[in-house]
């Protein structure tokens, strides 16, 4: 079975945060996002919007392809 978007995603968020050696909490304040959201982000619990993946790719100076790779 296919993972979903929104788990591919998180999973990629979360490999680049770990890649960067940032805690949840580290790269949520350097995105200006909850930890608590971001954490859901990553589990793939909830849809996030543009705006809030274009912060966390620039939080994690990543190309935003680099969180969309494997869609």
């Amino acid at each position: 079975m296919r993972l979903s978007h929104r788990r591919i995603v998180g999973q990629n968020i979360r490999a680049c945060r770990k890649q960067a050696h940032l805690s949840q909490e580290k790269l949520a304040e350097k995105a200006d996002l909850s930890y608590k959201y971001l954490g859901e982000v990553e589990r793939g619990v909830v849809n996030i919007s543009l705006d809030s993946l274009v912060r966390i790719a620039k939080a994690l100076r990543v190309k935003l392809r680099d969180l969309t790779d494997e869609l």
